[in-house]
């Protein structure tokens, strides 16, 4: 995996976080409302080409439909879950910077 920096969107990092366990599109749909309370919603659309962009990257992959469920799921890849952790840092960091700065009322 390459070291640069990707800040992703709510909606790939939502995606990528629901691809913890086996889900198809709908149920991703369903989940990224569900941890986010209802602030990001994702359209068939939106959700199907992102799905498209991350299985391209590597970050996803599609299951073999089975015989019981028709529906096509997809799960995270190990490289999809360093992409997951390294937006975790960069996330914390930016908390971290922005609690300084609050908390000392802007004074160095």
């Amino acid at each position: 995996m390459q070291n640069e920096q990707i800040a992703l969107t709510e909606a790939i990092y939502y995606t990528l976080l629901s691809l913890y366990e086996p889900l198809h599109g709908y149920g991703i749909m369903q989940k990224v409302e569900k941890m986010s309370e209802g602030r990001v919603t994702l359209a068939a659309g939106t959700l199907y080409g992102a799905l498209n962009n991350l299985l391209k990257k590597g970050w996803i992959e599609a299951l073999p439909k089975s015989v019981n469920n028709r529906k096509k799921e997809y799960l995270i890849t190990t490289q999809g879950k360093e992409v997951v952790e390294m937006e975790l840092l960069r996330l914390q960091e930016l908390i971290d910077n922005g609690m300084k700065i609050v908390e000392s009322g802007g004074e160095k």
